[in-house]
């Protein structure tokens, strides 16, 4: 459907958008720049995504497109804003309490971000009779690279957006159309010869400025990461539970970002700085009340316990050891394991050696085993 060259359409839809509470919109062909999808080739070629499989078996659709649909014309871009009101990084240095990844301390930005998306998609097809469809992350969909191509950001060096509006605190989702909307002018990098980000990351997940090996990067670890958190980065996580934001606190674009207004993304005060203690005895009835609406849902109380297990490990001699060691005997292997990880920490060999002839180890649990060893 032709829209070309028309102010109208485009101005009104910009305008609906900001009236819905988007913070960021911006208008993109619906194609992808050969650069970004020879990126993403390389990427997988490399294994860097780990064990997001998703990602190699969409990456054609997630390449272009007007693969996951022939009809699209135009790419509507949106973004919400998020940033925090405090700097992030300051809870690394509180060892007994939990950092928890900014974007997950409230409700699940996708539930948001669907319903307006949703509420745009509506107005659009009723008002300017356009076909549309709505994506958000969960969708293939190559959406930094869109949106700096729609001139809302640009793919900073940790291969995050980056907003000289907004630092880089976004969330963004798609609305694709079949109406020609002339396209925003493309953003430009603005990193210049910083690398702030590069050079902060506890565990060197980056082999290049604007390449992330996901399989080292500590928010990948602790949400997607299925199995142990290998032996090489435990230490490096901290108290990271949930997530990890030290290359997107450390950008200098952040003294232009606002704290979000957006009551659905401000920090429940039970999860801006838990003790992890607190969390030792969740089982999965109270993991799931705890979490509900939560990003932090989804990857399951054992991976979450895991996750807090590893911190504890990293606490120090304050770190709760009684309450660690019921959980050698907890129905999980993945549990299990890191709570013989984390009492190695804290306590004497000759305690844990005790510990160990008190708790059978299955000679086919070969993850449990191996922390014994």
């Amino acid at each position: 459907m032709a829209a070309s060259g028309q102010s109208g359409p485009k101005a009104a839809i910009r305008e609906r958008a900001l009236a819905l509470g988007f913070d960021a919109v911006g208008f993109a062909g619906a194609a992808v720049a050969p650069d970004a999808r020879a990126a993403l080739k390389a990427f997988l070629a490399a294994g860097y995504h780990g064990e997001m499989d998703w990602l190699a078996h969409n990456a054609e659709r997630r390449a272009d497109p007007k693969v996951l649909w022939p009809e699209a014309r135009t790419v509507v871009v949106l973004g919400q804003n998020y940033g925090p009101a405090e700097d992030p990084l300051t809870l690394l240095d509180e060892p007994q309490r939990a950092a928890i990844s900014v974007y997950a301390r409230n409700a699940d930005y996708h539930d948001l971000m669907k319903k307006r998306l949703k509420a745009l998609a509506r107005w659009m097809h009723d008002d300017l009779a356009a076909e549309v469809k709505v994506f958000v992350d969960t969708a293939p969909v190559m959406e930094k690279h869109l949106a700096q191509a729609g001139g809302i950001g640009w793919q900073g060096k940790h291969s995050n957006l980056v907003s000289r509006a907004l630092g880089s605190w976004l969330f963004l989702g798609e609305v694709y159309t079949d109406l020609e909307i002339e396209a925003d002018d493309a953003e430009s990098d603005h990193c210049g010869s910083c690398r702030n980000c590069l050079d902060v990351c506890p565990t060197d997940a980056f082999p290049a400025p604007y390449q992330l090996d996901a399989r080292r990067c500590i928010s990948y670890l602790t949400i997607e990461h299925k199995g142990p958190i290998p032996a090489e980065f435990r230490q490096a996580m901290g108290n990271r539970i949930y997530g990890c934001d030290d290359c997107l606190a450390v950008c200098p674009w952040n003294k232009f970002a606002q704290p979000t207004r957006e009551a659905a993304f401000l920090p429940r005060a039970e999860l801006t700085a838990p003790r992890l203690a607190d969390f030792l005895d969740l089982d999965d009835a109270g993991f799931r009340k705890l979490f509900a609406g939560s990003p932090i849902k989804r990857i399951g109380r054992d991976r979450f316990l895991r996750n807090v297990l590893i911190a504890l490990g990293n606490a120090g001699t304050e770190a709760p050891a009684e309450a660690i060691e019921t959980l050698l005997a907890d129905p999980s292997p993945l549990v299990r394991g890191a709570a013989v990880w984390a009492l190695s920490r804290l306590l004497p060999k000759e305690e844990l050696a005790k510990l160990r002839a008190r708790y059978a180890v299955a000679e086919d649990d070969p993850d449990v085993l191996a922390e014994w060893a």
